[in-house]
């Protein structure tokens, strides 16, 4: 969450700077006011326990020299007793209101961040690969009737199983699934340890990434154990260190993780909804850094560089892009979208967001690092998508689609195929 102080001292700034994300002034100065009344009845409560102690101490003496107002006082501070428990009371319902609103607040936009409130305000920062004006769509066909002629794809019994929005694969389809999850765990294997996560975490997990309490219609729960299925890696690489405090010199911390990923996708119906685009449950390799404001950047480059690499090597045309502020997530203060070009179906799909997340997860978190002097302070986070396989796969299909109705695979996926350089029809 945001720093309630910012919030108490520098409202104009808050709200100028959440307005950039398209959150109203009144939600803002509600949230801040929600702190007001919570500091007003702590320092009430302050002042009768100090007031407390003082006349504890003073009926003490009274007692020890039998003086007889002794009771009398004694008497006073079990109506002052009383007159605390009910303020600390209101205390508890004044910082648990406080709280609800400072969730529903999402991070500060990055200055840095383009101006705009939705996507067509995003700023393309570099193309990278083979120019994608070189494909003429009309040669190429979407990946859904590629991989169905190789006998590999199966919308038809997914959907019977499941319902749309999930994928069934065969042979060489599930096996270039687990090949690009073993490559993007491979290419990173130097610089980041990997975790194997648990696919299931507690509501107070969800709530310190920011999927919770304002995204619950996007995620999918188990109601009896209030468990939550993860919607991305990132959410149990952040919340394996609530409540924690970090030495200094313990950062960065760089972690990846590979899980399924569970998506309601709320509100995207009809939205590239065709094949392996946009589906509720998918495989992908998550990257986490973990470290400290002075050195976010170089972590940032570094991240960013790292969810290329799997692109690069692959030989697709890809993009960057700036997201424009009222484009970014919840959470985010800053996010470069890499999008592959899609010949297909003509479309430039995300691929990877690799954010700065600064140190509103660790806030809603607990999660801090100690900077001397007995002092503590929030690290920031970072994370991004090092390879998210629905999309991935659907590229390798649609860039390596031969007149002949084959595939041919990137060289760099080949050791992980067992050396099969060419996906043939299996039916």
């Amino acid at each position: 969450m945001i720093d309630s102080n910012l919030l108490l001292d520098q409202p104009d700034a808050v709200v100028a700077a959440l307005a950039r994300k398209g959150v109203s002034s009144e939600t803002v100065l509600s949230a801040r006011q929600a702190l007001i009344q919570r500091r007003s009845i702590l320092s009430e409560v302050e002042g009768l326990r100090a007031e407390m102690n003082r006349r504890s101490k003073q009926v003490g003496k009274l007692i020890s020299s039998g003086d007889p107002s002794a009771e009398q006082e004694r008497l006073a501070l079990a109506d002052l007793k009383s007159r605390i428990a009910e303020k600390e009371a209101e205390l508890r319902e004044a910082e648990k209101n406080s709280r609800s609103h400072l969730l529903m607040l999402p991070n500060l936009p990055s200055p840095e961040a383009p101006e705009g409130l939705d996507e067509s305000c995003n700023v393309i920062l570099r193309v990278e690969g083979p120019p994608a004006d070189r494909f003429n769509p009309a040669d190429y066909r979407p990946h859904w009737e590629i991989a169905a002629a190789l006998g590999i794809y199966d919308p038809e019994r997914a959907a019977k199983l499941s319902g749309s929005g999930f994928s069934l694969l065969y042979g060489d389809g599930a096996r270039l699934i687990r090949a690009l999850i073993q490559f993007g765990l491979d290419l990173n294997r130097d610089t980041y340890r990997e975790v194997l996560v648990p696919h299931m975490v507690r509501s107070e997990v969800f709530e310190g990434t920011g999927h919770l309490p304002k995204f619950a219609e996007d995620a999918y729960n188990t109601t009896l154990d209030d468990l939550w299925l993860v919607p991305t890696g990132e959410v149990p690489l952040t919340g394996m260190h609530r409540g924690e405090l970090f030495e200094a010199d313990e950062l960065p911390k760089r972690y990846m993780a590979y899980s399924v990923c569970f998506r309601r996708e709320a509100g995207s119906a009809g939205k590239d909804t065709r094949g392996l685009q946009r589906l509720h449950e998918f495989h992908k390799v998550e990257l986490v850094r973990i470290c400290t404001p002075e050195t976010v950047q170089d972590e940032f480059d570094g991240l960013l560089a790292d969810a290329e690499k799997p692109l690069q090597l692959l030989e697709l045309p890809y993009r960057v892009v700036d997201l424009a502020a009222g484009d970014l997530t919840f959470s985010s203060s800053r996010i470069f979208d890499l999008e592959v070009y899609s010949p297909g179906v003509d479309r430039w799909l995300e691929v990877s967001s690799v954010g700065n997340f600064t140190d509103f997860q660790p806030r809603r978190s607990n999660i801090r690092y100690r900077v001397g002097s007995g002092q503590t302070r929030a690290p920031y986070y970072l994370n991004g998508s090092a390879l998210a396989t629905p999309r991935m796969w659907a590229a390798v299909i649609e860039h390596g689609q031969r007149q002949d109705g084959t595939v041919e695979l990137p060289s760099a996926l080949v050791p992980y195929m067992g050396g099969k350089k060419v996906l043939e029809p299996e039916m």
